[in-house]
């Protein structure tokens, strides 16, 4: 239950962030939190909730969020 208290957490400060400014958030940054999330519940369901799995499904969904977010702002300004 903790880490669901958690992953809210999260979002609910990334959405607050996101309150903050005028303009749309980049895709970088909804890739970053998206990512992050989603790696977190991930990786506390494949280690059975333990901590470290947590924290390191976040950081590793986080970083691979943050690169597709940011081709993704790459190619959305080609066009």
């Amino acid at each position: 239950m903790s880490k669901l208290l958690i992953a809210f957490g999260i979002v609910l400060a990334a959405a607050i962030t996101g309150c903050a400014s005028d303009k749309r958030p980049s895709g970088e940054t909804v890739g970053t939190v998206g990512g992050a999330v989603a790696g977190g519940v991930i990786g506390s369901a494949a280690t059975g909730g333990s901590t470290g799995g947590t924290i390191g499904g976040a950081s590793v969904g986080g970083a691979l969020g943050n690169e597709a977010g940011e081709r993704y702002d790459e190619r959305k300004c080609r066009r």
